[in-house]
């Protein structure tokens, strides 16, 4: 007797799980072969070129990435040892430090966005239609509000611009 189907309930939730899987797989592989960067050490480094003065606490950025303090820490060393970023104590509390992306270290972002960039609509953006867009916004700004940086409001389109 074959399986019995996933609900579309359960479906849905492990499409997504694994869409999300496959998507951060073929980024990382992208992001590693162009630029020798895994896609952590690129969201850390997006995280840093957004910031206005390019630098951030090491705790907000652990939050920011959503990744555990000690491994941030990890992270960043290597990070500094590349030249990519530096590191400094907090002047306000001298237990924090601060997360700063060098010169050098935005130069590599800048070309690594362009690998990402064209991987998000190779994998993802591509594969799916405006009004499916739309509609995942929607979905994600309800489970999550304010994750994807738009505003929706019922009635109004969802403008669409550039991938992150």
């Amino acid at each position: 007797m074959p399986p019995t189907p996933p609900s579309t309930d359960i479906a849905a939730w492990r499409g997504l799980a694994r869409v999300q899987g496959d998507v951060r797989r073929g980024l990382g592989a992208a992001l590693e072969s162009a630029h020798g960067l895994s896609l952590w050490d690129y969201t850390v480094l997006r995280t840093l070129a957004e910031q206005p003065k390019r630098r951030m606490r090491m705790t907000e950025l652990a939050r920011a990435v959503d990744y555990t303090p000690s491994g941030l820490t990890r992270l960043v060393g290597r990070l500094e040892a590349a030249g990519l970023v530096e590191r400094y104590p907090c002047p306000d509390d001298g237990r924090g430090f601060i997360a700063w992306l060098t010169a050098e270290g935005h130069r590599v972002f800048v070309r690594a966005r362009r690998t990402h960039v064209a991987g998000v609509r190779r994998l993802f953006l591509d594969l799916c239609t405006p009004d499916e867009l739309e509609t995942m916004v929607r979905v994600w700004e309800r489970i999550s509000p304010g994750c994807t940086g738009v505003t929706t409001t019922p009635g109004t389109r969802v403008r669409s611009g550039p991938p992150g």
